[in-house]
């Protein structure tokens, strides 16, 4: 069994986990993800890079986008003014998240906030 992603129009709609011979079965466009797959890294099941075959960037998700160029799922681009990283399809934010403490972008002001604990 695998995972599969129902793409419509580059956008996620469904995933699920079938035989390849059910999914030759279906209607629409099918592209299989992993479960494993993060940041184009396969990971163990420590979550740690275990030398496995990364698959298409990461792991799709209901409304993520399939880029057939990248041959990558994008999740939804959470700020304007995140940028993707071309390596592995994930948004980073103009400035780096700080080391110490909890924080949530302030999308207004380009900058992270300390919330509380």
């Amino acid at each position: 069994m695998a995972h599969f992603a129902k793409v419509v129009d580059g956008v996620v709609e469904t995933v699920l986990v079938a035989e390849q011979d059910f999914i030759d079965t279906q209607e629409g466009t099918w592209v299989q993800t992993s479960y494993n797959t993060r940041g184009g890294v396969h990971l163990g099941q420590d979550l740690e890079p275990d030398g496995g075959v990364a698959l298409r960037k990461n792991f799709a998700g209901i409304g993520f986008t399939y880029d057939s160029v990248r041959d990558a799922f994008i999740e939804p681009k959470p700020y304007p003014s995140w940028v993707l990283d071309e390596d592995t399809c994930w948004w980073n934010p103009p400035v780096p998240y700080p080391d110490e403490g909890f924080h949530e972008w302030d999308e207004e002001n380009g900058q992270w906030v300390e919330i509380g604990d």
